[in-house]
């Protein structure tokens, strides 16, 4: 069947293109029609892959057909898909690091196209096999994926608030809570309030963090801060190297530095940057997927302080997503508000530009 798709180049730069999709699954495949897919700097950077590929690792969509061996779902069930895709198998499946999974995820195997075992024949471009980012390539109206990359939707919600949870609120929502476990009544720094920072800090909220202290450059980043829980704001210089003098605020506000700060701009000097916001013994957390190199003066680790760097919030995606489902239900947890833009497909350049601006804290495409 034929699909309309953001495809990248590997060069830079997408087009929007028609693919064919294998519209009959195998084994334990599912042919979804992607209803939203979320947008984020790690679509972005996915034109640069050195490969064409379909663009999207964040999406919700409708079951459209079932393969053989699929069991828990069945046609018409909405989902959210899911791109570190469990095999549940391997030793870190069974530890229950099911974000790292050793056979399925693209991260830990070097390689943020492929994963997942997904058919690279199930989607052609001008008769030519095509991969999916992250087995899924969500920014297509069809796609066909595996079992264990879907999760059912359980509660009333619109598809573009489903398409977030898939990627930037697991991220955010998980750093705090899977991977941190912040404790009811500490202190909280988020240093970057973009998409993902946001979700640290209504995660920070929702896990009753007392003091919540959102850092920005942004002014209009720091309003929306307010709104998603933090309850002080630094409004930082881009000359402040390390946000040495931001941590010198922190301090006055938490006597000593926080029990937890976390990284959420993905720039690589600030990599180090949650350590000098941190009292001793307290945690700092790389949320933000830096993956350069950096030099971090060790005096910053004293004395006793953690640093630590999880993945995709430490994601269970069939035991975390329907959790967040439910948050969202009750009222705890901010979606609707955070898709401050849906855009269509053919608006992707447009989505783009939004987001390098900061104008959005989060932009959604809807099919």
């Amino acid at each position: 069947m034929q699909a309309r798709a953001a495809i990248a180049d590997g060069q830079g730069s997408f087009s929007i293109q028609t693919i064919e999709v294998d519209n009959k699954p195998v084994w334990d495949e599912v042919l979804i029609q992607v209803m939203a897919a979320g947008i984020c700097h790690t679509d972005w950077d996915s034109q640069s892959w050195s490969k064409p590929l379909i663009m999207g690792h964040e999406g919700a969509g409708v079951v459209v057909k079932v393969g053989p061996e699929v069991k828990s779902l069945q046609v018409g069930d909405k989902v959210i898909l899911n791109w570190a895709i469990p095999c549940y198998q391997c030793f870190q499946c069974q530890e229950g690091n099911q974000h790292i999974c050793e056979v399925n995820s693209p991260v830990t195997a070097g390689n943020k196209v492929s994963g997942g075992h997904a058919r690279l024949e199930a989607s052609t471009l001008n008769h030519t096999p095509i991969e999916r980012s992250f087995s899924l390539g969500t920014m297509a109206e069809y796609t066909l994926v595996r079992e264990a990359a879907c999760v059912k939707i359980n509660v009333d919600i619109p598809f573009a608030s489903a398409a977030i949870i898939s990627c930037g609120v697991m991220t955010g929502y998980g750093s705090v809570v899977n991977a941190a476990r912040v404790k009811a009544g500490s202190s909280v720094v988020v240093l970057g309030t973009g998409g993902v920072g946001l979700n640290v800090i209504q995660g920070a909220r929702i896990a009753g963090a007392a003091r919540i202290i959102g850092i920005d450059i942004n002014p209009s980043r720091l309003e929306m801060a307010m709104e998603y829980g933090a309850t002080h704001t630094i409004l930082a210089s881009k000359d402040d190297t390390g946000l040495l003098e931001a941590a010198k605020k922190v301090k006055e506000l938490t006597q000593r530095g926080a029990d937890y700060a976390f990284e959420c701009t993905a720039i690589p000097a600030l990599g180090a940057a949650p350590l000098a916001m941190v009292r001793n013994a307290g945690m700092a957390v790389q949320v933000s997927g830096i993956e350069q190199e950096i030099s971090i003066d060790m005096n910053l680790f004293e004395w006793d302080k953690v640093y630590i760097n999880p993945l995709y919030g430490k994601a269970r995606p069939q035991i975390d997503f329907p959790i967040l489902q439910e948050l969202y239900q009750k009222g705890d947890l901010i979606l609707d508000q955070m898709v401050t833009r849906t855009y269509s497909l053919d608006d992707l350049n447009q989505a783009f530009s939004d987001m390098h601006h900061g104008l959005n804290a989060k932009g959604v495409i809807v099919f």
